[in-house]
């Protein structure tokens, strides 16, 4: 199926053209001076807009329907501004389009497992995104759907397409006070991002310092450290529908937000490329220390001085003692989940080991800690050549060089079935296994 958006109109008699991105999406340029773009990106909320929105889509009385070649040549005679109000929306250029042929993804996960793509492209802007789902689509080629590379274990060679999501920037939405919303390209590292909100004094990510991966990904898993989850300050995300090509926002609710899930993982899995996501920040957000751990690297300075910048130190110096540096040793960061019981079958499992490490829910039910059933179960720093269970963290699944990614699954899968048979608890993997 061919993609219905982006559609393209122009408000006659006049030098203003509309770029329809989705159903309550779209762009407006209007003509200033002799050659240059007035830019607006619209999200069709309130009721006028969606009337405006409603009369582009069906052409009437004052619009008229062009065709994509028309609108460029139209567009083109002009020099466009940044968009205001979004990150990389459009990008009117051919050379980052180039599809480029069996690229080594080596180098674009975390993990280092050597596999090729028949077909490679990074989009930094939604036409990019777009144009790379045409040419899968013209081709008949899979799509793989690739960010930091930080969650995923490659099992052989990608036989379609490889899209890199590259979106940058970010861009002040709404400043109130002590709140400041922000949207942020899907293709920004993390961490890196983390730091620049702290920079700026928009604060609330600070637990979540160090978690390797893009913003893009973000949402998508859920992301939490510390007491601290993505969707405690997630405001909407935008997504391009893969088939469609549609720019869709999802708020929090829309996403089904769960512990390491939300519907990018489920129900809506492989249906959409994230390419925005934006946050709800303070200036005066309170501090989470609860984590004992946070508190130990802090007890130096007096409590009354701790900042948000001081909890990001602790969390880093935390995260560096314990998680290996992929740039040095290949991994993905936690490879599994930690379970989640019931209270009567933690009751059942705390009768046969009375010192497993769990927190209890607010739901009631209890999280055990992972870690502490693959170290208990004597994986923990077991290695198996070129790869094994790192010595310092059991949840963490490293490759030393020279493993394909179906020695890692193996390693993994043996791994949960002892840890099944000597505890009765199921584990589950927090990594995409891709070409399983």
């Amino acid at each position: 199926m061919s993609l219905i958006y982006p559609q393209y109109r122009a408000l006659k008699g006049s030098n203003t053209l509309y770029r329809i991105d989705g159903p309550l999406h779209f762009l407006e340029w209007q003509g200033l001076g002799e050659n240059r773009w007035l830019a607006h990106a619209h999200y069709a909320e309130i009721y006028p807009t969606r009337v405006l929105l409603q009369e582009l889509l069906e052409a009437k009385d004052s619009f008229e329907k062009l065709h994509a070649e028309e609108w460029n040549e139209r567009f083109e005679k002009r020099e466009a501004n940044a968009l205001s109000g979004s990150v990389s929306q459009v990008r009117v250029s051919s050379d980052s389009q180039r599809i480029r042929n069996s690229v080594d993804l080596t180098d674009w996960t975390t993990f280092g497992v050597p596999a090729l793509a028949k077909k490679w492209m990074s989009a930094t802007s939604d036409d990019e995104v777009r144009a790379a789902l045409t040419y899968a689509e013209d081709q008949g080629l899979p799509l793989l759907i690739m960010g930091g590379g930080s969650n995923m274990l490659l099992h052989r060679d990608w036989p379609g397409l490889a899209l890199h999501i590259g979106l940058k920037g970010f861009q002040v939405l709404r400043e109130n006070g002590d709140e400041v919303d922000v949207v942020v390209g899907a293709g920004e590292n993390w961490h890196d991002w983390v730091m620049v909100s702290l920079e700026m004094g928009w604060n609330g990510l600070e637990n979540l310092a160090l978690i390797p991966g893009n913003v893009g990904a973000s949402p998508m898993q859920n992301i939490g450290a510390y007491g601290v989850e993505v969707k405690d300050r997630f405001l909407w995300l935008e997504a391009i529908n893969i088939q469609t090509g549609a720019l869709h926002r999802f708020d929090a609710a829309a996403c089904e937000f769960d512990y390491r899930e939300s519907i990018f993982k489920s129900a809506a899995k492989g249906h959409w490329v994230i390419v925005r996501v934006a946050f709800s920040l303070q200036r005066k957000a309170p501090l989470n220390t609860e984590y004992g751990s946070i508190q130990k690297e802090l007890e130096g300075l007096p409590q009354e001085t701790w900042t948000h910048r001081d909890v990001a130190d602790a969390v880093m110096r935390i995260r560096s003692s314990k998680l290996p540096d992929p740039k040095e040793l290949g991994n993905a960061g936690s490879f599994f989940k930690n379970p989640i019981l019931s209270a009567a079958d933690f009751a059942a499992l705390r009768v046969q080991h009375p010192e497993v490490a769990h927190f209890v829910q607010g739901d009631g039910n209890i999280k055990i800690a992972a870690g502490w059933l693959i170290e208990h179960a004597g994986w923990k720093g077991k290695r198996r050549g070129t790869h094994g269970v790192h010595e310092k963290q059991a949840l963490v699944l490293v490759h030393y060089g020279g493993a394909s990614g179906k020695e890692i699954w193996k390693l993994a899968q043996d791994v949960m079935a002892d840890v099944f048979e000597k505890f009765g608890v199921q584990l589950q993997t927090e990594v995409n296994q891709i070409g399983l």
